[in-house]
């Protein structure tokens, strides 16, 4: 299968519209099959600083061309990818190892993302407004901002990279991109069909390599002035931080601890469904997955049947295979991590009702698999409860009431996703007003954000910026406020006003 999809055995940097030989390269893993499917650049900072000065002589002239021709692009990407719809959802499944329907709907959202940024190429509005003064008018007009750098993660390899890449083309802007070295194949097609849509040289360039090079010289780069980062909460306040001191732009997008809250007046089959697609969907590896579950007590050993149900009818394996609800985690540092989790679990007290093993057998030997896990009579302070986990584990916490689940759907310090099951209008409302993060789904799970709304969390999830929608515009423009005086005459604001 790896012959049919791949046509190289070594993936390529592209810069200013070369692809380029890296030094040094590392393998990249099928997570499915434990296979070395290809390899990717070890890039160097000089490859970097490479990369930024094609971008910056490329924005120059890129910022020039209308935006309704810098949308054409952009239709044209999405018509493409469209067409390679299948061949890339089967080279994101073998390198990411998340089940071919997930990764036909990620390569959809891009698709999506193409066109409706595409849109705001005939829109990025402005504002007019009134001038204090006689004869005068005032507007206010998006810019761009330069150079971006780009650092996008593994889990959604082409989807992320998508809300990222477009609205800042779309706005003028020239990128420098560090995909994540697990997940290289995503970009590099990307790349390729950027350069079939007919993009200019060097508004788009791909640099691989590790975060503690690539990703650092990204952040550094004096002629860089955006840095966009989806990842770790602990790696994007470092890049917070640097970025500060050198008073650049940066949107940080990073962890969960998401929650479903099951209200006893809930459908328990439709919120068991719920569940166990954000739970168990991606093996866990979402930002926006279920790892908790805030059940009312009264249905909470109803609920816990159904999960449990639910939970024997998933298989697992290889993403590639149509039958596979649940594929393998991305590599062995991620599997221990979980494998600590359950540890952890259990010291705290919280039960063990299902799962909590990695999956060793014949069908799973040369993979990395864990079994859907699930705790129950978890309470509000353990780690567990706190923690994010980023695996195919969700704990149960019981509560008594519908202000308590409130409480404790925002007692984490994350604020990515947050879900509600009630039959109650009242409570509903209630909740879209309380729940403290950035998504909040009625009767679905936390995950399946829609393209043409922000996406981005509260408190540790981020810091205010928002990916996705035309929010995401805000990331990659400037304000620019303009002043056009007709008077023929000097007017003095605020002192000539009579």
């Amino acid at each position: 299968m790896t012959e049919k999809l791949l046509d190289k055995e070594v993936l390529m940097n592209y810069v200013n519209g070369e692809w380029i030989e890296a030094n040094e390269t590392t393998d990249v893993i099928n997570p499915a099959t434990g296979e070395s499917i290809i390899k990717v650049p070890l890039s160097s900072q000089e490859d970097v600083d490479q990369a930024v000065k094609a971008a910056k002589a490329a924005q120059k002239e890129w910022a020039l061309v209308p935006a309704p021709m810098r949308a054409e692009v952009l239709f044209e990407v999405g018509r493409i990818m469209k067409e390679k719809k299948e061949h890339l959802s089967k080279l994101l499944t073998m390198e990411n190892g998340k089940v071919l329907e997930e990764a036909r709907g990620e390569v959809q959202e891009g698709i999506d993302m193409a066109y409706y940024m595409a849109g705001e190429g005939r829109r990025l509005f402005g504002q007019t407004t009134n001038a204090e003064l006689k004869d005068k008018f005032a507007m206010s007009v998006r810019a761009p901002i330069g150079v971006v750098g780009l650092i996008t993660p593994w889990n959604f390899p082409i989807a992320i990279a998508t809300w990222k890449s477009f609205p800042a083309i779309v706005a003028g802007n020239a990128v420098v991109w560090k995909p994540a070295t697990e997940t290289p194949l995503m970009a590099n097609e990307l790349m390729k069909i950027f350069i079939e849509a007919g993009l200019p040289k060097g508004v788009l360039n791909v640099v691989f390599g590790s975060g503690g090079t690539v990703g650092d010289a990204l952040v550094n780069h004096k002629d860089i002035r955006v840095i966009s980062f989806t990842g770790s909460n602990d790696t994007g306040r470092r890049i917070a931080a640097k970025c500060g001191e050198q008073l650049k732009k940066v949107s940080l997008e990073m962890g969960g601890k998401n929650a479903v809250t099951v209200m006893d007046d809930a459908d328990l089959e439709l919120a068991a469904e719920g569940i166990v697609w954000s739970a168990f969907g991606t093996s866990g590896q979402r930002c926006t997955a279920c790892s908790r579950v805030i059940v009312h007590e009264a249905v909470k050993e109803d609920l816990e049947q159904l999960i449990l149900k639910k939970i024997k009818e998933l298989k697992i394996g290889n993403g590639l295979h149509d039958d596979v609800k649940v594929g393998p985690i991305i590599n062995k540092a991620g599997l221990e991590k979980i494998k600590s989790y359950i540890k952890i679990g259990k010291d705290e007290g919280a039960k063990l009702i299902a799962g909590g093993n990695e999956l060793t057998g014949d069908e799973y030997a040369a993979g990395l698999y864990f079994e859907p896990t699930v705790f129950t009579d978890a309470t509000i302070d353990m780690r567990i409860s706190q923690e994010e986990i980023f695996g195919p584990v969700v704990s149960l916490i019981p509560v008594g009431s519908f202000e308590e689940a409130i409480e404790v759907n925002n007692s984490v310090e994350y604020g990515l996703s947050s879900s509600i099951f009630t039959r109650d209008v009242n409570k509903v409302f209630k909740a879209q007003r309380d729940l403290d993060t950035g998504i909040v789904y009625v009767n679905a799970g936390t995950t399946g954000a829609e393209i043409h709304l922000p996406f981005g969390g509260t408190k540790g999830t981020g810091n205010g910026h928002r990916d996705s929608g035309v929010q995401a515009l805000d990331v990659f423009t400037e304000w620019k406020a303009v002043y056009v005086d007709y008077s023929g005459k000097l007017q003095r604001a605020q002192i000539d006003v009579e």
